[in-house]
């Protein structure tokens, strides 16, 4: 085994999760080629309306349903090629992202690049790519074009193992989550595993408020339906972590006391939330939208088998301003064991952030968005120096496009006027 490389312990892996360290997408809506370098473990997308933080933001949903439900699926309903990819330009959509298993491992590569032809879409190219030791060059160890490829097998691929021909029954299947099924693919397993682990909200405060089958479920969905489930599975698996749960959702709202979710006699829960001083507890039909997105928010933040990577889009929604500095607080105690990405309006939640983990999403003069970090843009680091905060300079216009007032030009990198 090289000595660059040393796999986690089983006991490691929820503590240390994959980490992805640079994204590059193109071909994909306003995505005509962006590119995101040195990502933190919590990332925070920022920019005026249309300005493409909700496309960044769909790509890792777009990854993961082409891993849990299949690439013909997560490409038709987006609208297909027609709507997927960017006006005006030809070739493949391309996912390209950079990550590494554990911290101080070799850095891998994952190249996915999609296309539609006359019986849908296919992958037209697909690879994976690692260099183990500080000398050679990097290599590929698994490689597929339309559903003919090869790949390397074995805990530790190397330049010079042999490469199996293994082909894919179609050509919209992806190689990764179809051999990543196989033990002899241990590099491709954790690939896949990682995609199928991750969670990316679009919580809508109506589907909390339903009143699903009882049973309990281990983790939330992405809209949220199933949250008395969830409540009830902490309840029986993990009531102290669910106890903490209501300890931080009772210092965020007044008078709350508690949260259950009753087994009714028709095979349905309901969910319902008790205040101090009444007696009755009210379903969550009739309680507040912030207190029912707040605890959804906790239920996702604090999972005791937390996902390896959460997205959670405009988190500001419905919760009073004060509040957002803590939630944003939540989030970076989260990115210890889950990758966060989070996109946002609010000057209370970029508060709490810092220039590195910022990216300002724009539309250049040709209409296709662009990205910029923070830190890079001139006198932002100077500024929070000086004791300036992320969302007071953002309101005072410093940031350049992240001013929705603006619309064409870039903003003043570092060193340039």
């Amino acid at each position: 085994m090289s000595k660059n490389y040393h796999p986690a312990k089983s006991e490691d892996i929820r503590m240390i999760p994959a980490r992805i360290e640079y994204l590059r997408v193109q071909n994909y809506r306003a995505l005509r080629d962006v590119e995101f370098k040195n990502i933190t473990p919590l990332m925070v997308l920022l920019g005026p309306n249309g300005s493409g933080k909700s496309t960044v933001f769909d790509v890792f949903n777009f990854l993961s349903e082409c891993f849990m439900h299949g690439l013909r699926h997560a490409w038709d309903r987006r609208g297909r090629a027609r709507e997927i990819k960017t006006r005006g330009q030809n070739g493949p959509v391309v996912i390209e992202i950079k990550y590494r298993e554990f911290p101080r491992q070799p850095l891998i590569t994952y190249h996915l690049a999609i296309d539609e032809g006359a019986k849908g879409p296919y992958v037209a190219e697909e690879w994976l790519q690692w260099k183990r030791g500080s000398h050679g060059r990097p290599f590929h160890f698994l490689e597929y074009r339309n559903g003919q490829g090869r790949a390397v097998s074995g805990e530790m691929p190397d330049e010079d193992d042999t490469r199996s021909e293994i082909p894919l029954r179609s050509p919209d299947l992806i190689a990764v989550n179809t051999l990543g099924q196989f033990a002899e693919h241990p590099r491709v397993a954790a690939l896949r595993e990682f995609i199928t682990d991750w969670y990316v909200s679009y919580l809508s405060i109506e589907d909390t408020r339903s009143r699903p089958e009882a049973g309990p479920q281990e983790r939330l969905s992405k809209t949220g339906g199933n949250l008395p489930n969830v409540i009830q599975y902490l309840k029986e698996q993990h009531p102290n972590r669910l106890e903490r749960i209501f300890a931080t959702l009772r210092r965020r709202v007044p008078r709350l006391e508690r949260v259950e979710a009753e087994a009714m006699q028709d095979g349905h829960l309901l969910l319902q939330i008790k205040d101090a001083p009444f007696d009755t507890p009210v379903q969550a039909r009739f309680a507040s939208d912030g207190t029912l997105k707040m605890l959804s928010y906790l239920v996702v933040l604090m999972d005791p088998e937390p996902p390896q990577f959460i997205g959670i889009e405009e988190p500001e929604n419905f919760l009073h301003p004060r509040l957002l500095p803590e939630l944003a607080e939540e989030c970076r105690a989260a990115s210890d064991h889950s990758q966060l990405l989070a996109t946002t309006h609010s000057p209370f939640f970029l508060d709490a952030t810092k220039p590195e983990e910022v990216r300002i999403i724009f539309r250049d003069e040709k209409g296709y968005s662009q990205a910029t970090c923070a830190n890079e843009i001139k006198g932002i680091k100077e500024f929070i120096d000086a004791g300036a905060s992320m969302g007071h300079l953002w309101l005072e216009g410093h940031f350049g496009l992240g001013d929705p007032l603006v619309n064409s030009g870039a903003p003043t990198k570092k060193g340039k006027h």
